[in-house]
């Protein structure tokens, strides 16, 4: 038997089929921005610390307006994705643009899959599946287990019904990562919150934090660069924007080389979240003083 949690993610698909996609997108803000501040206040408040680092001009009061905007985003966001699997290829291609695509073609000319490194910020995912559906490409995703596992396994078919491998945080995930690449999977990785803690440690909106360590990893053992990337919501669509890539220099040392990268990740993703703050969705702690 289902598990309540799916059940109600399952009648959530249902219900984004039964109203036009513009009309879902603008009640999934609207939903989403009140629901948020009113159920979760400890991720109200946690939203708007990250805001003001952002943005350390804004008031308290600003903030938690940007933070109900952020849960407006995040919204749209579980709407677009439940609704993906449902839509043509046309429609996700007439709803999508992008500035910065011939980073990625340049890696893919070379036979190899580039590494896009984000932050939970707009609609990554219908980027996704525009490159899976339109474009023709293969898309790897690595993905936080969740729980129960009959929710992680609906989300893994989710995601794949419009064209997103799903790769598992675990033991095995780098070296799947490698041969993703090396296939020329185009490979997506949410780089913006270092979930195991054991990450490098760099500055991050003027505070000492740590990020994953795996993107860079990854870049170094493939030979392929990492590039930031970030997708915007704007009223009727999606922009996707790709950053100048970060190559690896296998003449330093492994360690430094890290470091290197994921600071130059870091200053990457600052300059993409502040391209659109208010749809910034990171909930959790994500600076040593945030625990504290």
């Amino acid at each position: 038997m289902a598990s309540r949690p799916l059940r109600v993610l399952q009648l959530a698909s249902l219900a984004t089929r039964a109203v036009p996609l513009s009309v879902l997108c603008a009640g999934a803000e609207r939903v989403g921005a009140i629901a948020g501040a009113r159920l979760m206040p400890d991720k109200t408040a946690q939203l708007v610390r990250h805001l003001r680092r952002v943005d350390s001009s804004l008031s308290e009061a600003e903030a938690r307006q940007a933070a109900a905007r952020g849960f407006g985003s995040y919204g749209r966001y579980w709407a677009e994705s439940f609704r993906l699997p449902h839509l043509s290829a046309r429609t996700i291609d007439r709803g999508f643009s992008v500035v910065g695509y011939e980073h990625i073609q340049q890696v893919l000319d070379s036979g190899r899959g580039p590494i896009l490194v984000l932050p939970h910020l707009g609609g990554w995912e219908w980027a996704a599946a525009w490159l899976g559906r339109t474009c023709g490409a293969k898309v790897s995703a690595v993905v936080e287990r969740l729980e129960p596992d009959d929710v992680f396994e609906w989300f893994i078919e989710l995601r794949q019904a419009y064209g997103i491998d799903v790769i598992p945080i675990g033991a095995d995930a780098l070296a799947r990562l490698v041969k993703a690449v090396k296939a020329g999977n185009i490979v997506c990785l949410l780089s913006d919150r270092d979930l195991p803690g054991t990450g490098v440690e760099v500055e991050f909106f003027g505070e000492t934090t740590t990020l994953p360590a795996g993107p860079a990893l990854l870049a170094r053992r493939t030979g392929v660069p990492l590039l930031p990337t970030a997708v915007y919501f704007r009223r009727g669509d999606r922009l996707g924007y790709v950053d100048e890539p970060i190559w690896a220099d296998s003449e330093l040392p492994l360690r430094v080389d890290l470091q290197r990268m994921t600071q130059a990740m870091a200053l990457a993703m600052e300059r993409l979240i502040r391209g659109a703050p208010d749809q910034w969705h990171l909930l959790e702690p994500n600076w040593p003083s945030d625990r504290e």
